[in-house]
């Protein structure tokens, strides 16, 4: 079997806040609770699992999605009202990027991890 991720657990202030934010942005299923997680799983197996923290430390959190997928996400951030950037960090504000003939965008979740788009992997070309 080769290494492939499984779940990683992202700490934050109120997981029950963020994880429906994740699950309603991206198009996911609801989370469900496991042990003291709500658990966030997406199309490729890999599970964000919420956990209350008294500290946050940011973290970045990249999501491979189809073209459509991409348009869908991006409306929704935009109906949000969201503050979303080309870049992570932060300097190109209400635009995306073409970077290797795909599209991206950065926006934070509730806690300030900053959360990513993108149609083509980086280095893919295009």
């Amino acid at each position: 079997m080769s290494v492939q991720l499984n779940h990683t657990i992202v700490n934050v202030r109120d997981k029950e806040l963020s994880a429906k934010f994740y699950a309603d942005i991206l198009n996911l299923e609801q989370p469900v609770p496991f042990g003291p997680f709500l658990v966030v799983n997406t199309g490729n197996e890999v599970s964000l699992d919420f956990m209350d923290a008294e500290q946050v430390h940011h973290q970045h959190y990249a999501f491979l999605v189809s073209e459509p997928e991409w348009d869908d996400i991006f409306e929704r951030i935009k109906q949000r009202d969201l503050p979303f950037w080309a870049d992570p960090g932060h300097q190109q504000p209400d635009e995306f990027n073409t970077h290797d003939g795909g599209r991206g965008v950065y926006w934070d979740d509730p806690d300030g991890h900053v959360l990513e788009i993108i149609t083509r992997p980086y280095g893919s070309g295009g």
